[in-house]
C-alpha cells in the first residue's frame, strides 16, 4: 500500500501542462480515452447531476472545426488581421486529441449553480491528471474560442448557463516540459482566527 501511495504522490507532484502546439502522436487510443474519461468523472458532484459534458473533436473533423472557428471569429471581429485568423485556424489543428468541455448546470436543481460549476472544473482537472497517469501530456486552453457564443452553440450549449470550460488537448510531448514557479504554501494558506 505504501508503494501505491508513494507512486500516486509522485505522479501528482510531476503533473504539468505541455503546450498543445508541441504535442505529437500518439494520443490516447479508444480504450485509454474511455479510461481517462471514466477517471475524470470521479469528482465531487453534489446531487449526482454530472453538470458537464465532454465533446471529442476527432482528427477527421478538425478541418471543419477550424473553419467554424474562423467563421465565428470573422463574424465577431470583421477587421481581424491575417495573423489573428491564422492563430484561430491553428487552434483546432493542435495535438492528436482535442476535447471541448462544457459546464452544463441543471438550473432546476436545488444544488447551487456555483457548486455545479466547481464540479465541472474538478472534472477538467481530473481529466488532466488521468491523461498524465496514462503517460500523455495535456493542456487546458481557453482564450477566445472558450468565450464565443457561436462556438458554444456549435458545441451544443443551450442557454446562457451552459458555457465552455475550455479545450483539453492530449498527446505525446515532443520536448521536455518546463516547470513553472509554484506558490509557496505559506503564501496561500492562513489559519482562521476568530479574534
Amino acid at each position: 500500500m505504501l508503494n501505491d501511495i508513494s507512486s500516486a504522490l509522485t505522479l501528482l507532484r510531476s503533473r504539468r501542462s505541455g503546450k498543445a502546439r508541441d504535442m505529437a502522436t500518439p494520443g490516447p487510443d479508444a480504450a485509454q480515452m474511455a479510461d481517462i474519461i471514466a477517471i475524470a468523472t470521479r469528482v465531487p458532484d453534489h446531487g449526482k447531476l454530472a453538470p458537464w459534458r465532454i465533446i471529442e473533436v476527432p482528427l477527421d473533423a478538425r478541418e471543419r472545426f477550424a473553419a467554424m472557428l474562423v467563421t465565428a471569429y470573422h463574424a465577431e471581429r470583421p477587421t481581424a488581421g491575417r495573423l489573428e485568423i491564422e492563430a484561430i485556424d491553428a487552434f483546432a489543428r493542435q495535438a492528436p486529441t482535442m476535447l471541448a468541455l462544457l459546464s452544463t448546470p441543471n438550473s432546476a436543481s436545488h444544488i447551487p449553480l456555483w457548486e455545479q460549476q466547481l464540479s465541472a472544473g474538478a472534472m477538467t482537472m481530473q481529466l488532466l491528471n488521468a491523461a498524465h497517469a496514462h503517460g500523455f501530456v495535456a493542456n487546458w486552453l481557453t482564450g477566445w474560442p472558450a468565450t464565443s457564443a457561436a462556438v458554444a452553440t456549435s458545441l451544443g450549449a443551450i442557454g446562457d448557463e451552459e458555457r465552455i470550460i475550455g479545450f483539453v488537448f492530449i498527446g505525446t510531448a515532443t520536448k521536455a516540459l518546463e516547470e513553472r514557479p509554484r506558490p509557496l504554501t505559506a503564501d496561500v494558506v492562513t489559519q482562521w482566527d476568530e479574534s
